[in-house]
Parts: C-alpha cells; structure tokens; sequence
C-alpha cells in the first residue's frame, strides 16, 4: 500500500554547515518528508537559518561525530514510528530528487537497506574527483575484507531503510568509522541490501567541508588500523 513522504524520515546530521543546509532542506521539507536535523553541536548560526522550517530539530549538547549524530536522528525516527528512513548529508552533495529511487527496492520488499553507489553509471564515476575515485576504490577492498560485503562503493552516505534494518542497526562509532560499523551490521543481522546508483554534487563548499581526498585518505588509514586493532 503506497505511503505518503511523511512516513519517510530524511536523517540530516550537520556541524557548522550553515552555509549550505537551508538550501540542502528546502526540497526535502516541500516534498513532505519529516525531515530530522541533528546538530552535532554547531558554533555557527545553523538553528537560526533554518527554524521558520516544519522540521525535526535535535541537538547534541557536545561534539560527538557523524556516527552518533546518525544514531540519534534514527533512534528518534524509530520512536516516532517511520515507516523508512533516509541517511542524508547536509552540504548538498545528495539529490533529493533521487530518494525514491534509492527507497524502491526497499518498499517493494527486496531488500531491508538500499546503499548508494557512485560506481554503478560512467556519468557518475566521471563526477567522483580522480585521486578520491582510487582510494575509494581502495576502501572498497578494505570493507570486503574486514565486513565481508563486497560492494562497489565505500562510504557513501546516501543510504535508505526500513524499520527492521533502522532497529537492527544501532551506531557505536561515533566519527567516521560508522559507515564500516552499518556494514557489519548489515552482515551480522542478515539484512537484505541492494547497492543502488546515486549521483553525487562534489562542489567546491562540500569539498572544502570534508569531501576532499586527503579526508578519504583518513576515512581509509581509520578503517586499516581499526583491522589490525581488533
């Protein structure tokens, strides 16, 4: 039985991304998603661009990570009775217009969590910066190695799910190393998943907040030494 937007909750984790998160909400607020923003305690202006906005507004007293700010904003969906939930980042880079795509698979019942993939469309590949399109495919071969699931993209945060996959998947990595962690999960509770192809906006603001390559580098040298630590 088809759902109405509101049922789909649009998890936005944001630090000081006050520049580019109205802009990043606005659609998503229009099409009636119950969009959730957790602000992983901002220092820039982040709640007075955007509180005239009809939206879920969470707010950690300290700086904990992306991991955690997920876990909050899944957490609240999941007492709040969201029929899916959609992982969204704040900067931009994510095209609203493709949440249904990545949600398909999962409301007709073929898989329990739908991950994004940058690597399944030339034209999507071509968008993904060179030195970053290497060591992600890298990353890749880390994650097969050290989750078991081999898939065609690494830490990609565009990811859709349902209610079993949204209380399966309880986040303890708080920083960056939560994207290897959903992984696991996805393994260790036996959830169904699809990779799906999803094209991401590398513009010069999301690449300067944290899209770089150097900052996929440190996303990959994190996920080696958590390997040879466990």
């Amino acid at each position: 039985m088809p759902t109405s937007n509101a049922s789909t909750f649009v998890v936005v984790p944001t630090y000081n991304e006050a520049a580019a998160l109205r802009q990043t909400l606005l659609p998503l607020v229009y099409e009636g998603y119950s969009v959730v923003v957790i602000d992983d305690c901002s220092a820039d202006n982040t709640l007075d661009t955007i509180q005239d906005l009809s939206l879920h507004y969470l707010r950690h007293p300290i700086n904990l990570g992306q991991g955690a700010a997920l876990q909050t904003g899944m957490r609240y969906a999941l007492l709040q009775g969201a029929e899916y939930v959609v992982h969204f980042d704040a900067d931009g880079q994510h095209d609203h217009r493709e949440i249904q795509t990545l949600l398909a698979p999962v409301k007709v019942g073929e898989a329990d969590i739908a991950l994004g993939s940058r690597f399944q469309r030339a034209n999507d590949v071509e968008a993904v910066p060179v030195l970053r399109r290497a060591l992600l495919k890298v990353a890749t071969i880390v994650n097969g190695v050290t989750t078991g699931l081999w898939l065609t993209d690494a830490h990609n945060g565009f990811r859709a799910m349902n209610r079993r996959a949204l209380a399966a998947i309880q986040i303890t990595e708080n920083r960056m190393a939560h994207a290897t962690e959903i992984l696991s999960l996805i393994r260790q509770h036996r959830l169904r998943y699809r990779e799906v192809p999803v094209h991401i906006i590398y513009t010069d603001y999301s690449k300067q907040k944290g899209q770089s390559a150097l900052n996929a580098f440190n996303i990959l040298i994190d996920l080696i030494l958590k390997k040879l630590l466990l």
